[in-house]
């Protein structure tokens, strides 16, 4: 939870099932620390909501009319104005064929509709906050996602501008730890692990932890069967 005073979160609903959308939102403004900004039923109507409202994070729904989810997050996370607004793709299905290419369009994480309350507000306050990228459990099965799709490592294309300690910790960020797994194995504090991450994260351009998972495979610092 929020400290008193702090400024809510701030989340746009994205889906076209009325349904979802009111549940979702009866759940998340019952929270002292989250607020819904908006509702949007498709696609582009979801765009120009994120554009005019900038809001913290997007429940965004993948299969949408009009504009299907994933053009619609890629073109949030592209937008240079919109680089705060955080995307957490919605899906019925967990092993959802869309999943993986969700994160590759920079979406922050993945939730299936059905999830339970308690770990739909876990997430919501974990994305905004740039901390762990949902539960471990979320995070090891696209990380399974990723081991399964593996083809030969990219080129390390920035990895030569991390020091040692960056590359060790972006190791382990691609296994799938968390800030205070990663301090526990390293025997730093949480906060220097937290450190390295955004340094890393900055130095290859990425918007969040999924993506520091994705250049982790592509660029083979992490192979497939390493999960720790």
């Amino acid at each position: 939870m929020s400290d008193r005073g702090a400024p809510a979160i701030r989340v746009l609903l994205a889906d076209d099932q009325l349904l979802v959308r009111a549940g979702f939102r009866a759940l998340l403004d019952a929270q002292p620390d989250i607020t819904v900004v908006g509702e949007a039923s498709d696609g582009q109507q979801a765009l120009t909501l994120v554009r005019e409202l900038r809001p913290d994070t997007v429940l965004m729904d993948i299969r949408m009319p009009v504009l299907d989810g994933l053009a619609a997050t890629r073109r949030i996370t592209e937008d240079p104005r919109l680089a705060e607004v955080k995307v957490i793709m919605l899906t019925t299905f967990e092993l959802d064929e869309y999943v993986f290419e969700a994160i590759r369009s920079g979406a922050s994480g993945f939730l299936v509709k059905d999830t339970e309350p308690d770990e739909l507000l876990r997430a919501v306050r974990a994305v905004v906050g740039g901390d762990a990228l949902l539960s471990p459990g979320v995070t090891r099965r696209l990380i399974a996602e990723f081991a399964a799709r593996s083809k030969e490592p990219a080129a390390a294309v920035g990895l030569s501008e991390l020091t040692d300690r960056e590359r060790e910790v972006m190791t382990l960020v691609g296994i799938g730890l968390s800030n205070d797994e990663i301090a526990r194995r390293l025997v730093v504090s949480p906060l220097t692990a937290k450190t390295h991450v955004s340094r890393a994260m900055v130095k290859l351009g990425a918007r969040d932890r999924a993506q520091l998972v994705v250049l982790a495979y592509e660029s083979g610092l992490v192979r497939p069967g390493w999960l720790g």
